[in-house]
């Protein structure tokens, strides 16, 4: 059989989704394409499986039929090729099939089809779901006609398709990948430890960071992937997508990770050595009444606003790391100045634990033209790092094209190499005291720390006008300030709209 091309795999893919295009929102196709596409590729590696083994056992049926021989089993009349010869009430034998695999796999692959209406045929009717089932059959999706890694490829390359078309529901579905590929090799995971998202969306920060010990030659079968998710739909996609990947050792969760973390080893939060996230921000919508007491302790910085619940999130990060643990957060730079959250930054810069704050450019969020920063934590810094941090003004290190920002492998490599040499690059990287910190009210905001340079890297004269670069450093360099005082205006404004 012919591989098929990753460009063949995607238009496939693509396919699917444009026969539901005008009878249902685009933000509701991954709940029904994902399933199709997960329930496709099980039936196809079972019927791979079978002939492999029929031909081990010079054709012996029952054999090839025994459980041993199929990483998932698919109980009778719940094969894909069952379910394409069904006449009529379509969505019904979807959901039976889907229903009788998770039942058949309870360990493994208990709820991952999702909840998705396919009985409502009023939205799906019988007509389309054939078209659907039809085209998803026209490539035979085996591991010798598609392997892991194309599969995985493929599955995240809808995932951004799926965020491109579903617009401002997106940003909880899907996080810059150039960014997470940064912030895996700011954090260097290697083979045998364990990695950690507890906003994991998609799963796709633990891919990453599987592909980064892919790539450095390690065992990456050795890793444990644990993550938490509250959309039911969307950590369904994240569990599809690490099996799609080839990967087994996980564990994904549903829930809300403030008001009910579902990783716990004993009476307590279990820890990590490695976490990557990109945690909602600013919600307004939790329980700050019970963090205030948290039984795990995840309150040791103090108690965030009501309105910005961003020092939740990351004082469970920080509770949640090993002794040897390293995290890099994906933040809004709200979180390195706001006044409100003063005390507890303080405390987190203190404890010694922050070892480098990378300040990226506009529009690397998804949908939305905030600058974005990464806070590097490590509870084992190394002796040379004590008691220092260092600060990356990477703002102009950021490409844009069509509507999306992304940062290429030399901007990735250039952010890399100043956060492993840790030392100062006049107007790029600047290695701060914490003494110097606590001199700045533990204001993180990096412009306070590396000096913006003109583009000859000389201060201007007095009473010379400027030139156009330097009225273009000086736009950038005031940037901030600028978003500092939206920040504010914001803040008043929820406060308004709060007490109304």
């Amino acid at each position: 059989m012919k591989r098929i091309t990753q460009q063949q795999l995607e238009s496939y893919l693509w396919g699917a989704a444009v026969l539901l295009r005008g009878l249902i929102d685009a933000g509701d196709y991954k709940q029904f394409i994902f399933p199709l596409l997960f329930f496709k590729r099980i039936s196809d590696v079972w019927d791979e499986e079978y002939q492999a083994a029929l031909k081990e056992s010079d054709g012996d049926l029952s054999y090839a039929q025994f459980a041993e021989n199929h990483r998932f089993q698919i109980p009778d009349g719940a094969h894909w090729k069952e379910v394409r010869q069904t006449p009529k009430n379509v969505g019904a034998a979807i959901q039976r099939a889907m229903r009788g695999i998770e039942s058949a796999n309870p360990n493994m692959l208990d709820g991952i089809f999702g909840d998705a209406p396919w009985t409502n045929r009023e939205r799906l009717p019988d007509e389309t779901l054939k078209n659907l089932i039809e085209h998803f059959s026209t490539q035979t999706l085996s591991v010798a006609n598609v392997p892991e890694d194309e599969l995985g490829n493929a599955y995240e390359f809808l995932i951004k398709k799926f965020a491109d078309d579903s617009g401002h529901t997106a940003a909880e579905f899907y996080t810059n990948r150039t960014v997470v590929h940064l912030m895996t090799q700011l954090l260097a995971p290697r083979a045998g430890e364990s990695i950690y998202d507890p906003t994991c969306g998609t799963g796709g920060m633990l891919i990453s960071a599987l592909d980064e010990v892919k790539r450095g030659k390690g065992e990456y079968r050795t890793l444990r992937l644990y993550g938490q998710e509250r959309n039911l739909i969307t950590s369904s996609i994240a569990r599809m997508n690490l099996f799609l990947h080839g990967v087994e050792d996980f564990e994904i969760v549903r829930g809300d990770t403030l008001a009910n973390p579902r990783h716990i080893e004993g009476d307590r939060l279990r820890q990590f050595d490695v976490i990557l996230a990109n945690p909602p921000y600013s919600i307004k919508q939790w329980d700050r009444a019970a963090w205030a007491s948290d039984k795990w302790g995840r309150n040791f910085l103090g108690t965030p606003p009501q309105g910005r619940a961003d020092y939740a999130f990351q004082q469970h990060i920080l509770a949640s790391l090993t002794k040897r643990g390293r995290c890099a957060i994906l933040w809004p730079h709200g979180v390195l100045f706001r006044n409100e959250e003063q005390a507890m930054r303080a405390k987190m810069v203190e404890q010694d634990w922050v070892e480098a704050v990378i300040g990226l450019g506009p529009n690397l969020f998804y949908n939305s033209p905030m600058e974005s920063c990464i806070v590097i934590c490590n509870r084992n810094k190394p002796k040379a790092r004590k008691g220092k941090v260092l600060f990356i003004d990477a703002l102009s290190e950021v490409t844009r094209e069509r509507a999306q920002s992304f940062l290429k492998p030399e901007h990735q490599q250039r952010i890399l190499k100043a956060f492993q040499g840790f030392a100062d690059q006049p107007g790029f990287a600047k290695v701060a005291s914490l003494k110097d910190i606590a001199a700045n009210n533990a204001n993180l905001s990096i412009p306070l720390y590396v000096k913006r340079q003109t583009a000859n890297g000389q201060k201007k004269e007095e009473g010379k006008p400027a030139s156009l670069q330097e009225a273009w450093d000086q736009w950038q360099s005031e940037g901030e300030a600028f978003w500092q005082q939206m920040n504010k205006l914001t803040t008043t404004l929820d406060e308004l709209t709060e007490n109304n």
